[in-house]
């Protein structure tokens, strides 16, 4: 909430609630970067590593309590980065206290949560969004734009693959604590799929302008040994029958290409590669179904889609609360998602490699 004495500062103040990796190496760098965003407030339950985060930020201050940060003086906008399972506690204490929510996804570890996270930002009456970044990647903004102006001709398929290397002891750059949330059943709510796929789905959705409305998804249990899946495939289309595919895994190694997006239409096909993620750069081909010929697509590659989802959201903000993303939205995505499934392949723990 702003205060009489912060009305002079005309940047927007943001609360980062939770200061693991993904807000301290990629949201926090996005903020510190931006002439229009200042960070009043670290909260995490480990008080040493918000105040390690906080001291970034000239000004900002350290809390375990996330009612006491969202009280900061100059406080208004409150990114939630803590893991899955604590987003609906969190994101709804920054609503009740009147900061617009930028959560990350999925926005919980069950349906029932992310019901009433939504359900709590809605009655509060605050800009509430799901932190899919992948929306403000400048090379897909590119894309939507093409697709939208007709360029691929009629769109027949659309093609992600999003990958990763994921073990059980994984730890974060900078980490000591091996402390994997993401492949604990009950803090993450599942693994590669629920917490990639989300990412594709509605990704699918901001390029075409229209949802996949209906999906089939298989999961694996390949190669890690642990509770949850390390790959799945989800495979949809969209309401104009747009065909749609979408693979995940945290068991893809690093040095292999991971991360790829085709969208094929009658009149050509884009490729983007190592576009998906969290940073800024890639490439995207334009392939001419007439000619059989191919060019590179130029977009803004020094941009990172943390930079954009942050502008996007502070516009909303400061300009009467108009984000084209309802939240409404994303939880029936969250719906499919969880509705897709159906088989679940495994391997004895034996024959795990």
């Amino acid at each position: 909430m702003t205060t009489p004495d912060d009305q002079t500062d005309p940047r927007t103040g943001w609360v980062i609630a939770g200061a693991g990796w993904v807000a301290r190496d990629h949201m926090a760098p996005a903020l510190a970067a931006s002439a229009t965003s200042r960070v009043v407030a670290v909260v995490d339950r480990d008080l040493a590593a918000a105040r390690a985060l906080a001291a970034r930020f000239p000004g900002a201050v350290a809390h375990d309590d996330p009612a006491t940060a969202f009280a900061t003086p100059g406080a208004q906008v409150a990114y939630v980065a803590t893991p899955n399972h604590a987003h609906r506690e969190v994101a709804v204490a920054a609503a009740e206290a009147g900061l617009a929510v930028l959560c990350e996804k999925p926005l919980a570890a069950d349906l029932d949560d992310a019901a009433a996270l939504v359900e709590g930002c809605e009655r509060a009456g605050v800009v509430a969004a799901t932190a899919f970044d992948q929306r403000f990647h400048p090379a897909h903004e590119v894309v939507a734009e093409m697709v939208a102006r007709g360029d691929l001709g009629t769109v027949t398929a659309v093609r992600i693959v999003y990958a990763c290397w994921l073990p059980p002891g994984w730890a974060p750059p900078g980490s000591t604590t091996g402390d994997n949330w993401r492949v604990d059943p009950v803090r993450a709510g599942g693994g590669a799929y629920v917490d990639l796929a989300p990412h594709g789905l509605d990704l699918v959705g901001t390029l075409l302008g229209e949802d996949v409305v209906t999906a089939t998804t298989h999961l694996q249990h390949r190669v890690h040994d642990y509770a949850v899946d390390d790959g799945s495939v989800l495979v949809g289309s969209t309401s104009s029958g747009v065909l749609v595919t979408i693979s995940n895994s945290f068991n893809t190694v690093e040095t292999l290409p991971r991360r790829r997006l085709e969208i094929v239409g009658t009149a050509g096909q884009l490729v983007a590669t190592d576009t998906m993620g969290q940073d800024a750069g890639g490439r995207v081909e334009f392939l001419d179904a007439t000619t059989g010929e191919s060019r590179d697509v130029e977009f803004d590659r020094e941009t990172s889609p943390f930079t954009g989802e942050l502008r996007a959201l502070e516009a909303a903000v400061t300009g009467g609360g108009d984000w084209r993303f309802p939240m409404s939205r994303d939880l029936h995505l969250l719906r499919l998602l969880h509705g897709a499934l159906t088989v679940q392949e495994t391997r004895p723990a034996e024959a795990r490699r």
